[in-house]
């Protein structure tokens, strides 16, 4: 369907993965999460692949990506007593497909116990930036009206947003 959608000119596809937040696994990691894996595994490689096979991967960006990372660390599981993981702002794990992005790039590194980057910290600012300058924006120009002021997507001037061109083929 997503591929379909890109077909037709649909500029923007969000594709969930079932109902509500199956992969805000608090709770039942264990039994839940290398499940989720598997089949959203199969699914996304089979979309890049169409996407590939049919000449739209080259201007179709594909980002996978949740709205936070996960803790290293198990935590308590409440009522279930079956463990959980966190969500972690200091580190996270996401990738891009397409749209002129490096394939098979690994970028940046985090602590020895994936608690923090430490090395080519990649903000949500930064992705914002760089996935503009992959569309054709410029994300220090294109602005908006928000409480009362102009602000820009990025809001470069107060957050030091950057594109990172070492993403870009």
């Amino acid at each position: 369907m997503a591929r379909r959608l890109v077909e037709s000119g649909v500029r923007f596809v969000q594709v969930f993965a079932g109902k509500g937040q199956p992969w805000d696994y608090h709770w039942r990691l264990k039994a839940g999460l290398p499940a989720m894996c598997q089949s959203n595994d199969r699914v996304s490689a089979a979309l890049i692949i169409d996407l590939k096979r049919r000449g739209l991967l080259d201007s179709t960006i594909v980002l996978w990506s949740g709205e936070f990372g996960r803790l290293p660390i198990m935590q308590e599981g409440g009522k279930t007593h079956q463990p959980g993981r966190d969500h972690n702002k200091r580190a996270r794990s996401l990738w891009l497909a397409g749209g002129g992005f490096k394939g098979g790039l690994t970028y940046g590194t985090t602590d020895e116990v994936g608690y923090e980057t430490v090395d080519k910290k990649v903000t949500t600012f930064d992705l914002f930036a760089t996935i503009a300058r992959q569309m054709g924006l410029d994300h220090e120009r294109i602005s908006y009206l928000h409480a009362g002021r102009s602000e820009t997507m990025s809001d470069a001037e107060a957050t030091g947003a950057r594109v990172h061109e070492e993403l870009i083929g």
